[in-house]
């Protein structure tokens, strides 16, 4: 197996595993598989913020760990403005205007029912006293 020759790609991401040695400790750990990594690194690239997890504690620089305790404290608005990065405005206009569409024809059921109820209820009031008496 050792004179085999591996793809390039796949000799780089060894060369990639030897400088994140934490990747090892989380496979054995049964986070995650090496191909789920491989996988990972092959579409995010060797410089994606996913890979900082995975350094050893003597291989992040001070600005490494300044950008983490920054996104610590503000993650939850930086995951907020990435979901709204995320949007596209021309689904959200509609299924805006499939909501409007659809509480517009709740509104109109209702004022159906609602007139309905009027005037069965006026034909009621009638029907229920067919002969006026009236006291002298």
């Amino acid at each position: 197996m050792g004179n085999s020759k591996l793809h390039p790609s796949v000799e780089k991401f060894k060369a990639f595993v030897k400088t994140h040695p934490k990747i090892i400790q989380d496979v054995r750990n049964g986070n995650h598989t090496l191909q789920e990594l491989y996988e990972e690194w092959y579409l995010l690239g060797e410089e994606d913020p996913y890979w900082e997890k995975f350094q050893s504690e003597g291989n992040e620089t001070s600005e490494s760990t300044a950008n983490k305790k920054e996104t610590k404290s503000g993650g939850w608005m930086n995951q907020i403005g990435n979901i709204i990065q995320r949007v596209d405005a021309n689904q959200m206009q509609n299924h805006l205007n499939n909501l409007s569409q659809v509480i517009a024809s709740v509104q109109g059921v209702l004022s159906q029912f609602q007139g309905q109820n009027s005037s069965v209820n006026t034909t009621q009031n009638t029907t229920q006293n067919p002969f006026s008496f009236r006291k002298d």
